[in-house]
């Protein structure tokens, strides 16, 4: 074994050197002799408290701070406490020269530390690259501690706090940002890392607006439900992205009103392997759902949310919505009470190419999900559908809204079934978030399709909890439409990307609109909308259609020849462009 990299070896080497060193200088000093029996005594108590009990040795001296300084004090003194009156009563020994000893022994351990934390970080590490932390709190801090050894040099902290402007941490001072811009106005430094784990989105973005100016980069931790207790800040920094920025939070998202929803129910979830199935199977599983039924026909989506989510309530079942016999033989066996029905083909120019297999994985699916929910007794029936359902204009967004017409018209005594209609999730499989930093990572040029294209956009898991709260709310027949705010230009969104990556030599290219493809995307068909107790939530005019006709229009669809055609007698305002 090398004693010489046993951190506790060394730190009992140099308990013994200081306590011999600095007791014999006192004694030295006060003309008084010291027995040897004293001196073990005072070693061994050290010894005792410092690392056999409080595990001193695994204090780092590299990394030292004030914590450190007073953590080495405190065990002085208890060792002090103990070993004090025996020395005193037993063997005589002068409390002037103990209570010294002690000033002495404090103060040379102390100065022993700092002394190797300034020759290490300057040894090791030049100070290369400049850092500022925005956020003086237990994350900054912990930031601070981390960042000692690194070849970063921490300028100051950054906090909107007012009573901690004008203080310092270990020397580093604290200032607002607006003071902060005022004193290092013409300064451009490497890095400011956001460490605000309770920060809102809203929050995040003023600051990063406020501050990019003044950096080469910006990162931020994570929010702090994702942050990993057990591995070092440093490691989980990321670079902020596009979705911090452009992410909106709902106001009102009602978390008790999902959860009694949710809790305790036999839950199936179809398309569960997609990127909006697995967000919404994961929140099932964290509202209480008793049983999650997780259906898809991807083998490896199906695959991935099982690894994430096994457990003795989860069921994974690999069928396609399309095979009625198999479907029925699920719902039999499980009887779902809540039906999730998020199992669709969404890519507009994929669907295009093939008019057949959208149809009927999105029409027959969604019929043959709502008949069996119907059929088995679940209680709710929940379609997951799209703005792209609106006045539209390519073969997907049709079949959408039929699906939305079957939903609203079909004959149900005991199942409530309910729509949900939202724009693009952000980070989705298939949204032009990873498509552009696909492409930003190649070096290649971004292509938008169009200057004026403009989208909404939502996080995932905000957007899947408001499809559970309108879910919870609704009593059957609404189309349900989730505020998503302000739409969004594509354009801006690839100038906002480029801009984060620091590619300057990346530039935006327009190929023109897609088949099928809008200029912009609309949430709702009648301005008369009807409002719910949530702000966030607004329900659609119904629109009436006579089932069985409806159901005979289906089945002609599946066997004519031109079924844009029959797409547009079903759906009237249907108005299909061949952009290219």
């Amino acid at each position: 074994m090398n004693y010489l990299r046993d951190k506790r070896f060394l730190g009992i080497l140099v308990t013994i050197v200081i306590s011999t060193f600095s007791l014999y200088l006192v004694a030295f000093l006060i003309n008084k002799n010291i027995s040897s029996i004293a001196l073990s005594t005072i070693i061994i108590t050290r010894i005792l408290f410092s690392f056999l009990l409080f595990d001193d040795y695994k204090l780092s001296w590299s990394k030292a701070s004030t914590k450190t300084g007073l953590m080495k004090i405190i065990l002085a003194l208890i060792s002090f406490m103990i070993y004090m009156p025996i020395l005193y009563y037993f063997y005589h020994i002068s409390f002037n020269l103990l209570f010294i000893d002690l000033i002495f022994y404090t103060f040379i351990i102390n100065i022993l530390v700092y002394v190797y934390k300034y020759y290490h970080s300057v040894g090791k590490n030049k100070k290369t690259k400049s850092l500022v932390i925005y956020g003086a709190g237990k994350a900054g801090l912990q930031l601070q501690r981390e960042f000692l050894s690194s070849e970063y040099k921490l300028i100051c902290f950054i906090d909107d706090d007012e009573i901690l402007h004008h203080r310092s941490i270990d020397g580093i001072s604290i200032y607002s940002k607006e003071k902060y811009c005022s004193l290092f106005e013409d300064q451009k430094f490497d890095l400011m890392i956001i460490a605000m784990p309770s920060a809102s989105q809203e929050q995040i973005k003023i600051i990063y607006e406020f501050m990019q100016d003044k950096f080469e980069k910006i990162k931020i931790l994570p929010s702090m439900n994702n942050i990993l207790k057990k591995e070092e800040f440093t490691k989980q920094l990321k670079d902020i992205g596009v979705e911090d920025l452009l992410a909106r939070y709902p106001k009102d998202l009602d978390k008790k009103q999902i959860e009694n929803f949710i809790k305790d129910k036999i839950v199936l979830i179809t398309g569960a392997g997609g990127s909006i199935g697995s967000e919404i199977s994961r929140q099932c599983k964290a509202y209480g759902a008793k049983q999650l039924i997780l259906l898809d026909h991807s083998e490896f989506n199906l695959y991935s949310i099982l690894e994430e989510l096994k457990g003795e309530n989860v069921v994974p079942i690999m069928q396609s919505v399309r095979d009625i016999k198999a479907l029925e033989s699920s719902f039999e066996k499980y009887k779902p009470q809540i039906v999730i029905h998020a199992a669709a083909y969404k890519h507009v120019p994929l669907v295009e190419y093939n008019i057949l297999e959208g149809i009927t994985n999105n029409i027959i699916g969604t019929k043959n999900c709502i008949d069996l929910s119907i059929k088995y007794g679940a209680q709710k029936f929940v379609l997951i559908s799209t703005d792209k359902a609106v006045r539209p204009t390519n073969i997907m967004g049709t079949t959408k809204r039929i699906c939305e017409l079957y939903a609203q018209n079909v004959e149900s005594k005991n199942t409530e079934i309910v729509a949900v209609r939202f724009g693009n999730v952000l980070g989705s499989s298939g949204s032009v978030i990873p498509k552009f930093k696909s492409q930003i990572e190649q070096g290649k040029n971004i292509t938008v399709t169009h200057p004026e294209i403009t989208r909404y956009f939502m996080l995932i898991p905000e957007a899947c909890e408001l499809v559970l709260q309108a879910a919870s709310i609704g009593k059957g027949g609404e189309i349900f439409i989730l505020d998503m705010g302000e739409p969004i230009k594509i354009v801006d969104l690839a100038k906002k990307m480029i801009e984060l990556s620091g590619r300057s030599d990346i530039s935006i290219e327009f190929c023109g609109l897609r088949c099928g493809e809008k200029l912009y995307e609309e949430l709702l068909i009648s301005d008369s909308d009807q409002k719910t107790k949530y702000e966030s939530i607004t329900v659609a005019n119904s629109t009436k259609f006579d089932i069985n006709e409806l159901n005979k229009k289906i089945e002609e669809l599946l066997i004519c020849e031109d079924k844009v055609a029959k797409l547009k007698e079903i759906v009237p305002e249907f108005e299909h462009r061949l952009n290219n």
